[in-house]
């Protein structure tokens, strides 16, 4: 909170000024600060609002900035409250009085949502590689055990056969929509908003049309107040990255579950678990279970921005520097459990054994049996209910389906033949031979579908 010279009388409060300041936390954004003046520079120069000789001077310097800060050289200072502050603070110390004229034509509200928009733009392209990235762990593990069945579940009650591969890429598909999410946020990050000023636009003749080339915008605002005000293209993000998380935290259930003693369909590799500090015996999906921890965070994150702009007239109010440390911690835990994901499943072994054994379990072909009878000519709720009695009797006898014999079967419905042998788990899962489907041969095309995505650019 500096108080700039000329209005105030008195410098600003020193518990204040540390309240108000956020530094520490946006120094993050140096190099979009930096390529925002530097593109500024240049737009004031080619409008001979600046000399080029200025312009030069103030450019060389931007990058001796720069340099120093990715060097480690630069000095935070505290007094400086903000990094674009700080930046035109060193500028200035290091070229003199030219770098008094870096902030002509330039409010610092326009100035941050440039550099925000900058940031977003760039996290969202390595978001998406991040997902990339995921599902290309998913795509390999699925190709490698393609042939690999097990239960598929509802209401975690063991429900019909599906192979391992189909139910691994419905995470794909997951990925593919968090990934399209991100895409057209983009459209709404990728507006360039300098030459707005505070709020109601510059009393300069500047070039918007070179700024938005020189900084890779394809969109201009159109309106002054909203460009200062907007953190839509904030929300979006955080938006969408709290689908994504949610869409991690369902694997990552799947992972705990799995690489249970109960389930064992899955083994952690040693590297993403971890052990008890009492009981020698334990290997913790500890990875997985924070990534549902973490999950919370983003989700606070949203809700916390949300809850801040819902009652901000316009234009531009200091409530909004609280859009930063929210995104900067979204975009962090999204990254790291995007990449942290990818190296589990990536080295994850499948225990085919028991993911068998699963299917033994459960009665998962009486879906199977209800079908036969429509066959059969029975009318389906009809054939419902015969096998919901058939199932009874046999959790009664200790029985799987496969255990009961011809009499049995006969004993509630007429229209069970020998035939009714011939329904396996093999069948079962070719009968479901529809687009989106777990027979073998829909899993082998949305296999080769997956792929196709993967390697689009």
């Amino acid at each position: 909170m500096s108080n700039i010279r000329g209005r105030f009388s008195k410098s600003a409060d020193k518990l204040a000024a540390e309240y108000t300041a956020s530094l520490a936390f946006d120094q993050r954004l140096y190099k979009q600060d930096i390529a925002g003046s530097i593109a500024h520079v240049k737009m004031l120069a080619k409008q001979s609002i600046i000399s080029d000789d200025e312009a030069k001077t103030i450019i060389g310097g931007l990058e001796a900035v720069r340099g120093e800060i990715e060097k480690g050289k630069f000095k935070f200072a505290a007094e400086q409250e903000d990094i674009h502050m700080a930046i035109e603070a060193r500028l200035i110390e290091k070229i003199g009085e030219a770098g008094l004229k870096l902030h002509t034509a330039r409010s610092r509200n326009d100035q941050v949502a440039l550099d925000m928009r900058l940031f977003v733009k760039e996290t969202i392209a390595t978001t998406q590689k991040g997902i990339r990235g995921l599902q290309q762990a998913l795509l390999d593990i699925a190709e490698a055990n393609k042939s690999v069945a097990m239960p598929g579940y509802t209401h975690l009650q063991a429900a019909q056969p599906v192979l391992l591969a189909h139910h691994l890429l419905a995470y794909f598909e997951m990925l593919q929509r968090d990934y399209e999410r991100l895409s057209d946020c983009l459209k709404r990050a990728d507006v360039m908003p300098l030459g707005s000023g505070a709020l109601a636009g510059v009393a300069y003749k500047l070039d918007r049309e070179f700024l938005a080339k020189e900084l890779g915008f394809s969109k201009i605002s159109q309106n002054s107040m909203d460009a200062v005000s907007d953190r839509d293209f904030i929300l979006e993000y955080e938006a969408a990255a709290a689908i994504c998380m949610m869409h991690l935290s369902r694997l990552a259930e799947e992972i705990v579950l799995w690489s249970s003693a109960e389930f064992g369909f899955i083994e952690i590799d040693d590297a993403y678990a971890t052990g008890s500090s009492i009981m020698p015996q334990k290997k913790n999906p500890d990875v997985a279970e924070l990534a549902r921890g973490k999950t919370g965070r983003v989700y606070g994150n949203l809700m916390a921005l949300l809850t801040t702009m819902k009652g901000l007239p316009l234009a531009y109010n200091r409530d909004m520097q609280e859009d930063k440390e929210g995104l900067f911690d979204t975009v962090d835990t999204l990254l790291s459990t995007l990449e942290v994901f990818a190296g589990i499943i990536k080295t994850i072994k499948v225990n085919n054994g028991n993911t068998c054994n699963a299917l033994g379990r459960g009665y998962v072909l009486a879906t199977d049996l209800a079908d036969y009878l429509v066959k059969k000519g029975a009318a389906f709720r009809a054939a419902h209910e015969i096998v919901g009695k058939l199932v009874k009797y046999a959790v009664g006898k200790g029985k799987t389906l496969a255990d009961l014999d011809m009499k049995e079967y006969k004993k509630f419905s007429p229209l069970f033949g020998a035939d009714v042998r011939s329904i396996t788990i093999e069948t079962s899962l070719a009968a479901r031979n529809v687009i989106g489907g777990t027979a073998p041969v829909q899993v082998k095309k949305a296999l080769a579908g997956a792929r196709r995505i993967i390697a689009k650019k």
